[in-house]
């Protein structure tokens, strides 16, 4: 079986249906070209539901802090309405699509994070579950909703989700954004960005906000499933290019490379 890919969706995109049909186009065509699976998140729409039920929701370092009493919220929009939405149109695309949260199959493990409230830190689990699925030709799409040992449910970054699901499959990752990759302060695109160059881009504030979390990510995978000899892919790239994505499938330069 070639080396699986997997693909964070998140953004503007999960919130434009026109935008989902484009890249579910897109994401029919990678399926014909290697096995993938998909990770979501769900922030816009989980921050618009707690809003009309009169919840103040706010974010730290790009993360959101979730307090206990907004799980229900939470685990009704990423596990519910948002993954049942793309298994929809993955099904309309022709893909056999089944809908996970994280700790189906024990493939992510979270401890709590504490200083978020009732926020996961994924750890990688076992991939036994969703090789079963790829194996099969089945396309697994999973929620950012994790569990900790002690049964608590717990909202996971997407980002960090995705990183971890690599990390299990050691396969190749892209996190969609909703610009073409990470920018420099003139808006343009960084092609190649290394681990001892990230802090310094975070420190000068070229990289903020939940871009962070992408690029942090994007490391943590890199540390995992590439070496000096690794061709395996890493990168932040935009959801709308379904030519940069397709080249990142077949393990061309695209977006922005993260490499060790």
């Amino acid at each position: 079986m070639s080396t699986p890919l997997i693909i964070k969706l998140g953004g503007r995109v999960l919130t434009d249906v026109d935008a989902l049909q484009q890249l579910f186009t897109t994401v029919k065509r990678l399926a014909a070209l290697r096995p993938l699976v998909l990770v979501h998140g769900g922030g816009d729409q989980v921050q618009a539901l707690l809003q009309q039920l009169g919840h103040e929701s706010v974010k730290i370092d790009g993360q959101r802090v979730t307090p206990a009493a907004h799980i229900p919220v939470v685990a009704g929009v990423l596990a519910g309405d948002v993954n049942s939405q793309l298994c929809a149109l993955a099904q309309q695309h022709g893909l056999q699509p089944v809908g996970l949260t994280l700790q189906a199959g024990n493939t992510v493990r979270c401890e709590i994070d504490s200083s978020r409230g009732a926020v996961g830190i994924p750890q990688a689990g076992s991939g036994k579950l969703l090789q079963l699925l790829i194996e099969h030709d089945y396309l697994p799409i999973l929620s950012s909703l994790g569990v900790s040992d002690q049964g608590e449910r717990l909202n996971v970054n997407a980002d960090l989700a995705a990183a971890t699901v690599a990390q299990v499959l050691h396969g190749d990752l892209i996190l969609l954004t909703d610009v073409v990759g990470i920018l420099d302060h003139d808006g343009q695109l960084i092609e190649t960005i290394t681990a001892a160059q990230a802090p310094e881009l975070i420190a000068n504030g070229t990289i903020r906000d939940g871009m962070i979390v992408k690029l942090n990510a994007a490391l943590q995978a890199a540390q995992v499933v590439l070496n000096k000899a690794s061709r395996r892919t890493i990168a932040v790239a935009g959801w709308h290019d379904a030519n940069a994505l397709t080249r990142l499938a077949r393990g061309e330069p695209a977006g922005t490379r993260v490499q060790l």
